[in-house]
């Protein structure tokens, strides 16, 4: 039975992005929005917010994770999909049960995300973004980015079953993707109205933007990177135990 979680999930997860690859137009809009916002971040305000380096150098990592967060939001929406079209009752008798279903649309989601993020970063790297890690900093970059992307797609899920609809479900997840802007994402932090100052500091994207800067531009990080790690840990465990609560309460 124990086997059988991760090949169910597995299975699911291809499912999950096969129905993707049929929804190509969501897709596509998560993804040219994070471009679109960063192209005009750097074109259209980069020329007038001072951040002691080439804009598009300062505002990749942020749209890397608002993209992620826009990936997220589909996740959400799917789990909704299926709590309310009655696929849930054919699973249950398949003897399939709510971890791996819950998994199969989370790992669904880390695909996607990663493969969005990646074209953003391509994107990045066409207008002027030059990174300067080392392979062993781009791949702690990338392990953070995978470490972050899992977090908030399990918190998409735990969305998805809060949410009695999937029109609920996308407006459920706005809050992923509104929590780039008060942090370090795109201004620093001490150009916001001081009252904001303690939220953007302590909120969790900005030791994950903080982090994946310092990594991705060789430059000291401190302790962001744990601090980051310990927020994605926290909202992982958080996520998944809440889901899977929510998961058992639907389906009594």
């Amino acid at each position: 039975m124990t086997a059988a979680v991760p090949v169910s999930a597995l299975a699911l997860a291809g499912r999950s992005l096969r129905i993707s690859s049929r929804r190509p137009d969501a897709l596509i809009a998560a993804l040219m929005l994070s471009v679109m916002l960063m192209l005009i971040f750097v074109y259209f305000f980069g020329g007038a917010i001072d951040t002691g380096t080439e804009y598009v150098t300062y505002v990749v990592p942020g749209a890397m994770l608002l993209c992620a967060g826009f990936g997220a939001a589909s996740t959400a929406v799917s789990v909704a999909e299926d709590m309310t079209n009655g696929v849930i009752d054919r699973f249950r008798s398949l003897d399939i049960g709510g971890i791996p279903i819950l998994a199969g649309h989370v790992a669904a989601s880390v695909v996607r995300n990663l493969l969005s993020t990646t074209l953003v970063l391509a994107v990045a790297l066409a207008i002027g973004f030059r990174p300067q890690a080392g392979p062993a900093a781009f791949l702690a970059a990338a392990g953070l980015l995978l470490t972050y992307i899992t977090a908030i797609s399990w918190l998409a899920a735990a969305l998805g079953l809060l949410a009695r609809t999937p029109e609920a479900a996308g407006g459920f997840t706005f809050l992923m993707m509104f929590l780039p802007y008060p942090s370090s994402a795109f201004v620093p932090i001490d150009t916001m109205p001081g009252w904001l100052h303690g939220f953007a500091d302590h909120q969790p994207l900005t030791p994950v933007i903080e982090s994946l800067r310092a990594l991705l531009l060789a430059q000291p990080a401190g302790d962001a990177p744990w601090v980051a790690l310990t927020w994605c840990a926290g909202i992982t465990a958080g996520a998944m135990a809440l889901s899977v609560a929510l998961f058992r309460g639907r389906t009594r």
